[in-house]
């Protein structure tokens, strides 16, 4: 995420708001999650995207593990449930 933030500085402050809410979070259902992310998409396998700087850049263990971050062309083209 570093190096996303590094070469997007404008999604800094947001990834940086959403780090702090993630480690705080208690999750336990894909409920949780959207009642607090209500644009959040969840995808196959329990994984989720979450809207960043409003879609410019696109828990059960309540661990987030960051596959992958891209810009919202990139995030296009990953299937969505």
């Amino acid at each position: 995420m570093r190096d996303f933030v590094n070469v997007h500085a404008d999604s800094r402050s947001q990834i940086e708001s959403w780090e702090a809410e993630a480690e705080e979070a208690q999750w336990s259902t894909p409920h949780d999650l959207k009642s607090k992310y209500p644009k959040a998409s969840i995808l196959k396998d329990q994984n989720v995207i979450f809207d960043i700087c409003r879609n410019k850049y696109s828990y059960k263990n309540q661990t987030i593990l960051i596959k992958k971050i891209g810009t919202h062309k990139e995030y296009d083209k990953w299937q969505i449930i």
